[in-house]
């Protein structure tokens, strides 16, 4: 049997969850990676109501969904970015608070201890999320960037990430980042420098999603082969670059869905990952069979309903199990 095939729901919390259960049996998902916003999942109400969660996983039951993650980007990004006016629009208002951003980084790490927290009494073991960034503007290298203050936004990310890894190890529960720019880690270099600043805890690994590779450059196969002992869960997301001359991949500052970009997101298909090689890698790597290829579907240009069944289905028929023999086994001796 080839893995299961969840949907992401950060990109449908305008939709209640037993509405979005009910779209998503019928696009023929086997479950969901629920977000930590919307009424999907509240992290807050699953600490403070002991029915909270078991209701979750009644609902999910009803409508014969699997749940095998649940993902915090929104707080995550709140840990290490330099807050300013655009992370009172994704943070909960108990996070965001008053808005003085130090109160915002520490409230917000203490919403991923929660997340964790959370996601034991759930009965899920990895959280996907985002860790943020206090380097990320530095990243054009100008004004000229002392070595000092890369290391130094290295140093904050271990400083602010490891109490929060800690509650994570204690709960049994493992961090997937996603590897994305606006991150800590958004390539492989990065990956590497990020790995060493936390020494390499066995808590904290990645939610592998190739489109936020491939528009930079990265090769996402090369990414598996490099972490293959860290890959805790599986985006299913597509992308593609337009570079005709009038426009690059730093975007232009046009918004996504502008045929101007130098790229954009596409459903799952429709872009230039080569999901075939997604999966041989994946296999090689022994990313488990009980583990899901979550899709999160984002595509200005197509159809959300249309485009989530389509890629439901491409996730299964592209899936499969690697040769138990080798072809040619017959003719050894």
């Amino acid at each position: 049997m080839p893995r299961p095939v969840t949907l992401f729901t950060g990109q449908w919390a305008d939709l209640k969850l037993e509405d979005l259960c009910r779209k998503a049996k019928e696009f023929g998902y086997d479950g969901l990676e629920l977000a930590c916003w919307g009424d999907h999942f509240e992290v807050d109400k699953a600490l403070s109501d002991d029915t909270y969660c078991s209701r979750k996983r009644d609902l999910l039951d009803k409508y014969d969904l699997k749940l095998f993650a649940i993902s915090n980007h929104l707080v995550g990004q709140g840990v290490c970015d330099k807050i300013d006016a655009r992370h009172k629009s994704i943070l909960p208002p108990y996070v965001w608070g008053d808005g003085n951003p130090d109160g915002v980084n520490r409230r917000a790490a203490e919403e991923m201890k929660n997340t964790a927290r959370a996601a034991k009494k759930l009965g899920v073991t990895v959280v996907n999320g985002f860790t943020g960034s206090g380097i990320w503007h530095m990243i054009y290298d100008f004004p000229p960037t002392p070595k000092s203050m890369i290391e130094q936004g290295f140093q904050e990310f271990a400083d602010r990430w490891n109490p929060i890894l800690d509650v994570f190890q204690e709960c049994g529960v493992r961090f997937a980042l996603e590897v994305h720019p606006t991150e800590i880690a958004f390539d492989i270099y990065s990956t590497h420098r990020a790995l060493a600043a936390i020494n390499h805890r066995p808590e904290f690994g990645f939610n592998f999603d190739p489109s936020h590779l491939i528009w930079q450059g990265v090769n996402p196969v090369e990414f598996i082969r490099e972490f293959p002992d860290r890959i805790f869960h599986v985006h299913m997301k597509d992308a593609s670059t337009t570079l005709n001359g009038r426009s690059g991949i730093l975007s232009s500052h046009l918004s996504f869905g502008d045929h101007r970009r130098g790229w954009d997101f596409r459903s799952v298909g429709r872009g230039a990952v080569r999901f075939e090689e997604i999966i041989r890698a994946l296999n090689a790597a022994k990313y488990p069979f009980d583990m899901p290829l979550s899709v999160e579907w984002e595509d200005s240009g197509m159809d959300r309903e249309a485009g989530a069944a389509e890629a439901a289905q491409f996730c299964k028929n592209i899936d499969f199990r690697p040769s138990g023999r080798a072809f040619d086994a017959a003719f050894a001796e």
